[in-house]
Order: structure tokens, then C-alpha cells, then sequence
């Protein structure tokens, strides 16, 4: 018989191992709920209780375990996101983390991750480099990239097309008429890009860049097209203001949230590429989406940071459920080449870099507009195998 001192450990170990098997699941969101982009980290909130709530069948729990959700504000600085990721790695004790906003913020966190070896899935920040020259290993990303956006951009251009790239200066804009250029490289396309004009990110006077813009195309045999890659307030229409018309230019604003392209009602027949608009996907899943967030939002159609929120909730929803657990390794190996269902359909951790793969839209401003916001038709989607994402990091 085995001593009562060696029973009571045994005892206690095992309430013990029962407790930690109880123990909440917390995931950190850092988002830039204040700041320019306030817009977007609202819909990532909302997306991503969503996709918790339809991937737990309304239990928000997984494993027996609750998970609480723990948000921090980085009110768009890359140094406050930087603390806020060690704080809830270090202090809060967070099983994984989600976000930015930002890819500037992005930037900065990736570092923490490594150093705390914990998974940040990045949701929304779109720059190349954070699944590139920057990555590390406990990086994974829900949202499109910079390059998915170029592609699906440059498969919506025309092929004579003379482009006046304008971009915003930081991560996001640079890295995005970069993916741009070296898509059109990578495909042959015979489009040109014959200027680039990269402003301020609070810029609210377009007309000098305009001009710019103007000038380099207005001679230029081809569709001349001003091709805009932007986050936050959008120029489109303050360009539309500058009758680029008068030199046969027309504008390609690519996608961007709903309280935007509402104003874009003098742009219809434009086309671009979107990463989501609610009328395009055709699931289960999104068909709920929609619904779901119709009755909980005043009517609203669910916008384009709230798929991506959606998806990274179900993400991190399936991963813990595949390894078992919250432990990082098991994570790891979970998520890569790990496929998951969203409101776009299927998306999957490429195991290289862990970027997902997804499809993409190419849309057509709509002339008749039913409702506020009936704002665009489907040209076509773009598979996910349509979309070649080159492996820029250096595992």
C-alpha cells in the first residue's frame, strides 16, 4: 500500500492536470481600433467573434476549454503594437495572438513572436515582407498578400494597358506596386507601368500628384490607367474630381470596405480586384455570414476585414482542434499545409511560408445600383491556382 503523503501528490497532480486541461484558451487581437484605420480593425473584431461563434457552433469553446479573447488597442504605432504583442505573450500569458492592422505594425511584431515562440496569425496587414524577408517560423497569415492583390490586379488589367501606379509611402503601398511590377514581369504582360507616385499616407490634396500622373500618360498610346493601391480614406473620387477623362485616363481603385466604394458611383464600368464583397462567394458559410451579420448590424452587409476576421477565427478554431491542444509546436505543425474552410471557400497555410493561398475577385463597378449597397458585379473569380505567389523568405 503507498504511503497517504505519496497518495495526496498523486491526488493533487491529478486535479492539477485537470485544471490545466480546463484552463481558458486566450487569444490576443492587436488592432488599430483608433487611428486612420479604425474602420478596419472594427470589422476584423467582428469578423473574428463571428468565425469563433460558427466554428465552436455557438459554444466559444474548443476541447472543453473557453476561449477568451483579449483586445489590445495599438492605436496604428508600430511601437505601441510592438508592446502590446510582448505584454500579451509575457503578461497575459496568451496562447496565440492575431493581427495588425497595419503591415508597418506588422513589421514590428513579427520579432516578438520569435522571441516569445508563440504563433501571431497575421489578419489584416497585407506587405509582402511579413511572410518574406521577415518571416519566421511562428508567422502564419489569414489575409491575402501584397502579390495575391497584384495578380489578381494585373489579370483584371487590359493587355495594352499604360499604368501610373499611385501608392501610399510605407510597407503596404511600396510593397504593393512592387508585387505589381513583378507580377506583370512574371506573367509577360505586355501592360507597362510608366510612373509611380508614392505620397504621405495623410495626404488629402491630390491635385500636384494627379498632375504628375496626367502627364506621364496623357501621350501614351494604350489604355492609360491610373491604378491605385491604398488603405484608409480612398483618393479615387477626389482624383475623379481632376477630369482625368480629359486625356482618355480612367481609374482602376481595386477593392476596398463598402462605406468607400458607395461613393464610387461615378466610376461605374471601372474594374479592378477585390479580396471580398459579400454577393460574390456562393457557401454555406457565407451565405450565414451575411445573414448573421444583416440582423446583428442595422441591415449592413458584412464588409471586407470581416471575412478575413472570420477566417482567422476559424483558423485558429481548426489548428488547436487538429494539434489537440494549444501548445506552439503542435501548432506549428498543425497549421502547415492546413486547409480550412471561409466565407470565400477553401483556403490553405502554404507550409513554405505559411501564407494562404485564396481566391480573388475581379469585379465591375455597377452602373445600376438597386441599394446603397448593390455596388458591384462579379467579372470572374480568380482560383487560388491562378494566383502564383512567389516564396520570398529565406527558411
Amino acid at each position: 500500500m503507498k504511503p497517504l503523503t505519496t497518495l495526496l501528490a498523486a491526488v493533487a497532480l491529478a486535479a492539477g492536470a485537470g485544471l490545466a486541461a480546463a484552463q481558458d484558451i486566450k487569444i490576443a487581437l492587436i488592432y488599430s481600433k483608433t487611428g486612420a484605420l479604425e474602420a478596419y480593425a472594427k470589422q476584423t473584431e467582428a469578423g473574428l467573434m463571428l468565425g469563433l461563434e460558427y466554428a465552436t457552433n455557438g459554444s466559444m469553446s474548443v476541447l472543453g476549454r473557453k476561449i477568451v479573447v483579449i483586445p489590445k488597442d495599438d492605436q496604428l504605432k508600430a511601437d505601441v503594437a510592438k508592446s502590446a504583442l510582448a505584454a500579451a505573450y509575457g503578461d497575459d500569458k496568451v496562447d496565440l495572438a492575431i493581427g495588425p492592422t497595419s503591415s508597418a505594425n506588422a513589421l514590428a511584431m513579427l520579432p516578438v513572436a520569435e522571441e516569445y515562440k508563440k504563433i501571431l496569425l497575421v489578419e489584416p496587414a497585407v506587405a509582402d515582407a511579413i511572410t518574406g524577408d521577415k518571416w519566421n517560423r511562428y508567422i502564419f497569415r489569414s489575409a491575402r498578400n501584397s502579390t495575391q492583390d497584384a495578380v489578381a490586379g494585373a489579370l483584371a488589367l487590359p493587355a495594352d494597358a499604360q499604368i501610373a501606379m499611385l501608392a501610399q509611402d510605407y510597407a503596404f503601398g511600396r510593397d504593393g506596386v512592387k508585387a505589381f511590377k513583378d507580377t506583370l514581369a512574371a506573367v509577360k504582360s505586355k501592360a507597362t507601368i510608366v510612373h509611380e507616385e508614392y505620397v504621405p499616407q495623410a495626404t488629402t490634396d491630390f491635385t500636384a500628384p494627379a498632375q504628375r500622373m496626367f502627364d506621364a500618360l496623357k501621350d501614351k498610346k494604350g489604355t492609360r490607367i491610373i491604378a491605385i493601391i491604398w488603405a484608409g480614406a480612398h483618393p479615387a473620387t477626389k482624383i475623379h474630381d481632376l477630369k482625368p477623362e480629359r486625356f482618355n485616363i480612367i481609374l482602376a481603385p481595386g477593392g476596398n470596405i463598402l462605406p468607400v466604394m458607395k461613393g464610387w458611383k461615378d466610376l461605374a464600368g471601372a474594374e479592378g480586384a477585390i479580396y471580398y464583397y459579400y454577393g460574390f462567394p456562393k457557401n454555406k458559410m457565407n451565405d450565414w455570414l451575411v445573414a448573421e451579420h444583416r440582423k446583428r448590424f442595422g441591415g449592413t452587409p458584412p464588409d471586407f476585414f470581416t471575412a478575413g476576421g472570420m477566417a482567422a477565427g476559424i483558423a485558429v478554431v481548426e489548428a488547436i482542434k487538429k494539434a489537440g491542444g494549444t501548445d506552439t509546436e503542435k501548432l506549428i505543425a498543425a497549421m502547415e499545409g492546413m486547409s480550412f474552410q471561409t466565407p470565400k471557400g477553401t483556403m490553405t497555410f502554404r507550409k513554405e511560408d505559411h501564407q494562404a493561398m485564396q481566391a480573388m475577385y475581379q469585379f465591375r463597378i455597377k452602373k445600376n445600383q438597386k441599394d446603397e449597397w448593390d455596388l458591384l458585379e462579379l467579372v470572374r473569380e480568380i482560383p487560388a491556382n491562378q494566383i502564383p505567389v512567389p516564396i520570398k523568405n529565406k527558411r
